[in-house]
């Protein structure tokens, strides 16, 4: 079992039994991520049905091994207790294996500013070097927390996207596209 423990939180790999047991605090999670204002692909909050069909297609992909699949638990033998979650999208062209994308980080608002998002991402390009995978890139929301975060962590700016994702009032807004250059250990 591939597990980080920390002080009030592990991340674990969203095994298959681990990911069932968990899907509906996923779905919560990902509901309470848009309600708060993420831009992680909803204008507006998905119902239940999409939010856990879009959770199945991410276990799906990460049963197939093209993503890497994380968990930040409160309790680590309890998968119901999800805090938040990470993906690595694995590039499965033969002139991308050495990089991979950063999707979906997603910490639960009650659970912010613990490290939690900062463990997420420090997990994933631990993951990334074992999966021989050393150039990441990521897009968020510009201007937003999560793109402060990145830079913080040591991701560089590539530029922005204008008119990018929607929003929940309707505007449209751009999008920031980063990379980060991984150490041979993390």
């Amino acid at each position: 079992m591939n597990t980080t423990p920390r002080p009030d939180f592990a991340i674990v790999d969203a095994t298959p039994d681990r990911f069932e047991a968990a899907l509906p605090a996923l779905v919560r999670l990902l509901q309470a991520c848009v309600a708060g204002g993420a831009s992680i692909g909803w204008p507006q909050t998905p119902d239940d049905a999409a939010a856990a069909t879009f959770w199945r297609a991410c276990a799906e992909a990460a049963a197939r091994g093209e993503r890497g699949f994380w968990l930040a638990l409160q309790h680590v033998a309890d998968p119901a207790s999800v805090l938040g979650s990470a993906q690595l999208g694995l590039a499965a062209m033969p002139n991308g294996r050495h990089r991979a994308e950063l999707m979906k980080v997603m910490v639960h608002p009650q659970a912010r500013r613990r490290g939690l998002a900062s463990a997420l991402l420090h997990h994933a390009e631990v993951q990334a070097l074992a999966r021989g995978r050393w150039l990441l890139v990521l897009d968020t929301l510009s201007g937003s927390d999560a793109e402060r975060l990145y830079a913080r962590l040591g991701w560089q700016l590539c530029g922005r996207i204008p008119d990018y994702a929607e929003l929940a009032d309707g505007r449209m807004a751009a999008t920031t596209v980063m990379h980060k250059r991984l150490p041979a250990t993390a």
